[in-house]
């Protein structure tokens, strides 16, 4: 499996040099689904703000250290949190969808281009 960041990178780029066109009709599911998972993923979160609030282990030193490592790995503060996966697939979505508008845009571009050498005949 790929790098999806880097998929969507690549497809992103591809779409703004005019090396891919989307027919706007066709893209129009793939666009709807892509914002509403994109407006699912934002809803989570802000949701998300409420995880960093510290789990009660118990007074002891593990206890308090515990608590304070889960809290920061939900809240955010490490790579490895709930809300920097969230984050990270916001940025995916995010990217999907520039590519396929800029792709959607190309597209009679790139279309014209094709056609124009057989311009004439008949």
């Amino acid at each position: 499996m790929g790098n999806s960041f880097a998929d969507a990178a690549a497809f992103r780029n591809a779409a703004v040099t005019g090396q891919v066109g989307v027919d706007p009709d066709a893209a129009q599911t793939v666009l709807q689904k892509i914002r509403l998972g994109k407006d699912q993923v934002e809803s989570l979160l802000t949701g998300a703000s409420g995880l960093g609030v510290a789990p009660k282990l118990g007074a002891n030193p593990v206890g308090q250290a515990m608590s304070a490592k889960m809290s920061q790995r939900a809240a955010g503060g490490d790579e490895n949190s709930y809300t920097q996966a969230l984050r990270n697939l916001y940025t995916q979505y995010d990217q999907a969808e520039q590519a396929i508008v800029t792709a959607m845009s190309r597209y009679q571009e790139i279309d014209d281009a094709s056609a124009e050498p057989f311009a004439g005949q008949a």
